[in-house]
């Protein structure tokens, strides 16, 4: 992945897997051999919101190596494992055949695994076809999302801990990609407002799937607060059809506010 994003021209790259930092020191040494490009150690952590269901909390510049984020985080996968295995019952529930895929201790499955073993499956091929889901998004979108016939909600760990475990471990916490859980951009606004309140420091402002209102709107509201702004194209694969490229976002003639981020080694 490193040397995808080098050869697109990025010069500044976090590697920001769900709930593992188990590729973080892979990443480091690879950016040290290409030499043009410097990997900050990052993690994206599922929250639980009492608003909104999930939010993902990013922790840029973490000490991955931290005993205490690395005991919560086997605790928190824990959780995202049974939450796989129940959402993959609730699938079947809808008359979907599904075999779950693997995981383990430092790589637990979630919702794209869950909508790509669907799509897989050769009984449920026909029935794909006609509801038009081709790929795991819409899959994601159909059955796994809040609201949806098939979703689980999350137990643990709740987005004041995420951000305080993010702190504890020497990072800056950020609210990734805002408008993929808030629609409006209003109670978007509201929610950073809110998460400011719990000690957030940024928000991921520019995105692959903002459009220019989205972007201004909550990059004003973060200069208000004080805080962050950075930015992601998101990496899914060169395969997916939203994620498989680097800087496929858009600035809209703002400049992101990476702060501390920018300086970091």
């Amino acid at each position: 992945m490193v040397a995808h994003a080098h050869a697109a021209g990025v010069e500044l790259l976090a590697l920001t897997d769900h709930d593992t930092v188990a590729g973080v020191d892979e990443a480091l040494a690879a950016a040290a051999r290409l030499g043009a490009i410097r990997v900050i150690p990052a993690i994206e952590i599922s929250a639980l919101d009492a608003v909104h269901g999930d939010l993902h909390i990013c922790g840029y510049g973490i000490d991955h190596h931290d005993p205490e984020l690395l005991a919560a985080l086997t605790v928190w996968r824990a959780d995202r494992q049974a939450r796989a295995a129940a959402m993959a019952e609730g699938l079947r529930g809808e008359g979907l055949e599904i075999d779950l895929p693997g995981g383990d201790a430092d790589h637990p499955i979630g919702r794209p695994h869950l909508a790509a073993a669907v799509l897989a499956h050769p009984a449920n091929a026909q029935r794909m076809r006609s509801e038009g889901l081709t790929e795991p998004g819409g899959v994601i979108e159909a059955y796994l999302v809040e609201g949806a016939p098939a979703f689980r909600t999350r137990s643990t760990p709740t987005v004041a801990r995420a951000i305080e475990a993010i702190h504890a471990a020497g990072g800056l916490a950020v609210w990734g990609h805002p408008f993929w859980d808030v629609d409006e951009i209003d109670e978007a606004c509201a929610t950073l407002e809110r998460l400011a309140a719990l000690g957030i420091d940024g928000v991921e402002a520019f995105y692959a799937t903002h459009g220019p209102e989205q972007t201004r709107a909550i990059h004003a509201v973060a200069l208000d607060l004080g805080l962050l702004t950075t930015g992601s194209a998101d990496f899914h694969g060169p395969q997916h059809r939203l994620f498989h490229a680097f800087r496929a976002f858009e600035l809209h003639g703002l400049e992101p506010r990476l702060g501390p981020l920018a300086a970091r080694d």
